[in-house]
């Protein structure tokens, strides 16, 4: 399996790609957005690892770029040197699945690629999920709206199969983060974010309530009687 690792730093890419390299995966390095982009086309790559910070594009100019061209629903974790929330958060609502602030360890990032590699592809997925005017078919990784396909990442698409999986339910943040992204600790932004891409894809059709202090829940499609 191809992983893009996109960082101007060789000394980064070099123990990235180490670290990949020993849990079986083949990487691609690039140094800068362009050179990216040339990978992205002609390679079949399945996940990427983008720099914010590197030479144009950068990795968040790049991530926006994926989510509107011809890979929308590819795996994106971001790398950034920018610790302040607000920028976190720019990345998140760029389309990326996941993020790890520098400094980091190698074999954090690499248990975070392995973690969205294996949501994006499930071993064995359930059976479809109807509510209303939406379906939801794990097998295909697919949503539909009144008949018309929504583009999710893959992060979005593990939230809203959770979420329409137990309607009426309320789950804090934290709950999300350790039941759909697999993280014990985290920044409970990234929920955020999600949870407002979400709401906007599926338009008017959405029903994720913010409950005041509690969390998030579905609800449930109105019955006729």
């Amino acid at each position: 399996m191809c992983i893009l690792v996109a960082d101007d730093d060789p000394v980064v890419r070099e123990v990235v790609r180490r670290y990949l390299e020993r849990d079986g995966l083949t990487v691609i390095e690039s140094a800068d957005g362009a050179a990216a982009t040339a990978a992205l086309r002609d390679a079949d790559v399945r996940l990427a690892v983008l720099d914010v910070m590197m030479p144009a594009p950068d990795g968040i100019e790049l991530c926006r770029a994926i989510r509107a061209g011809a890979r929308p629903d590819l795996p994106i974790i971001l790398l950034t040197a920018l610790g302040a929330e607000e920028d976190r958060v720019l990345g998140l609502e760029a389309g990326a699945d996941d993020y790890v602030t520098k400094p980091f360890s190698p074999r954090e990032l690499a248990l975070r690629v392995a973690s969205v590699l294996r949501r994006a592809r499930p071993a064995a997925p359930a059976g479809p999920v109807r509510d209303g005017p939406i379906e939801l078919h794990p097998a295909a990784r697919s949503v539909a709206v009144r008949g018309a396909t929504v583009e999710l990442t893959p992060r979005e698409f593990d939230l809203l199969e959770f979420l329409l999986r137990h309607p009426g339910a309320v789950f804090a943040r934290a709950e999300l983060l350790a039941r759909v992204w697999g993280w014990e600790f985290g920044d409970l932004s990234t929920v955020t974010v999600h949870v407002k891409r979400l709401r906007a894809k599926l338009g008017a059709e959405h029903r994720i309530d913010t409950v005041w202090g509690r969390g998030y829940a579905w609800r449930r499609e109105p019955s006729d009687g």
